[in-house]
């Protein structure tokens, strides 16, 4: 449990004492080997609330993934945790069952908050914790974020939530004016901490939150990608805390998917493109942009060609966001063109197919990316459009970094490689 004491919260702190953090010595966990599912457990052998159990039985989960194996034993006992696990392999199941586990409501008193950098994240979280306490009748739980009138934050605080989740902006308003009270919170939760704590500005939203928190918490953290660099300042909320991190960098790969690239001109991307959809069989896809304008005139060349695509940008309204995100994820629509904002945490179950038809601008974001096929150890494709030095320099960072063979799109792809079931 963290007790802070206020040297934690000063971020400008010289190098010295970032690196007395560092020697510190918590509780850490390597985890080895690769992330597939444990048979030998299930999800009853955690102990759970049967509301909680019969709910993961409604989802269709038997089993655990192994950093739920890992996290959920020491989680619900309250015990704050560090996690860094890859995309798809269930972190968000690890706090919201943990959190639901150990929740008491009492009315008027928020028990648990949960922040995360977009807004569609937090939309998504606040989902789940819907999925997982459906059967727990006293649990509330709102989402707050920018985008919409205050006025709907109002009639949010009104049903007295007890889960709170959100983005560090408005979640930060809402304290300031007194009109969310978190002096009886119990559960402090960042999800893709690494982006917020990265970002200065951020980071001092999330340290404010934090300071009008009482000192006797539970504190857990969660990312996919969390460097060395991250990690003292992430301990610097948390009392010794559970460390699960993948055993080095070329685990964060992603089991079952194949990974190829395609050498063309810019001029070239489009044809190339439509021949591909054409060819290849998918249940949904993802295309990656740089940006707005390249997301919105992909998106109408698409339709032109006949193609039935959406798009997900930041230029949108918040509430065209929410609703071309909700159209996506109950398979309204099987094809979406997006910026980055849709790269990092979103949860598509049916998505068998991502294209870079920008290349992503590092690694990491290379990652989160095609994180969104392949989730939870499922087959997937990711093909990425390479038209520049630059592209090709990004691409070999990728290989050096994850140890992993990109290699260039065969003319024909085995069904079978890409699709569960063929």
């Amino acid at each position: 449990m963290a007790e802070p004491n206020e040297d934690l919260l000063d971020y400008d702190e010289e190098e010295a004492q970032e690196q007395v953090a560092e020697t510190e010595k918590p509780a850490k966990k390597d985890v080895k080997g690769t992330y597939t599912s444990i048979h030998s457990s299930g999800f009853r052998d955690f102990l759970l609330k049967p509301e909680i159990l019969r709910a993961i039985v409604d989802c269709g989960f038997e089993h655990p993934s192994e950093v739920q194996h890992e996290c959920i034993p020491q989680a619900v006992l309250g015990m704050d945790v560090l996690c860094q696990a890859k995309s798809g392999m269930g972190k968000t199941a690890v706090f919201v069952l943990a959190t639901l586990q150990q929740l008491e409501p009492v009315e008027g008193e928020v028990g648990v908050l949960v922040l995360c950098h977009t807004r569609e994240l937090a939309f998504q979280i606040y989902k789940e914790y819907g999925r997982f306490s459906k059967y727990l009748n006293d649990v509330r739980v709102e989402v707050f974020f920018g985008g919409f009138e205050p006025s709907k934050d109002e009639e949010k605080l009104k049903s007295k939530p007890h889960i709170v989740v959100g983005t560090p902006g408005r979640v930060l308003a809402l304290v300031r004016q007194k009109r969310l009270n978190l002096g009886k919170l119990k559960h402090f939760v960042l999800d893709e901490c690494d982006k917020m704590l990265e970002a200065l500005d951020m980071r001092r939203d999330v340290q404010e939150i934090y300071r009008s928190t009482p000192h006797q918490k539970q504190v857990m953290m969660f990312s996919a990608t969390l460097s060395k660099e991250i990690r003292p300042v992430c301990r610097k909320f948390m009392h010794d805390p559970l460390e699960v991190f993948v055993d080095d960098e070329t685990k964060l790969t992603l089991h079952g998917l194949q990974q190829h690239f395609v050498k063309l001109t810019e001029k070239e991307k489009n044809k190339k493109l439509f021949d591909l959809l054409d060819l290849l069989e998918f249940n949904q896809v993802v295309i990656f942009t740089r940006t707005v304008s390249r997301c919105e005139g992909l998106t109408l060349l698409l339709k032109d060609q006949n193609f039935p695509a959406i798009a997900i940008h930041s230029g949108m309204k918040q509430e065209e966001r929410l609703e071309k995100y909700k159209e996506f994820k109950e398979f309204r629509a099987r094809m979406l063109v997006s910026t980055n904002i849709f790269g990092r945490g979103m949860d598509i179950e049916r998505v068998n197919i991502v294209f870079n038809y920008d290349m992503p601008e590092n690694s990491d974001t290379y990652l989160h990316r095609v994180a969104r096929a392949g989730r939870f150890g499922t087959k997937g494709l990711a093909i990425t459009f390479v038209s520049s030095e630059e592209d090709v320099k990004t691409l070999n960072s990728v290989q050096d970094r994850f140890d992993v063979s990109i290699t260039p799109l065969p003319d024909e792809i085995d069904l079978s490689t890409y699709i569960e079931g063929r």
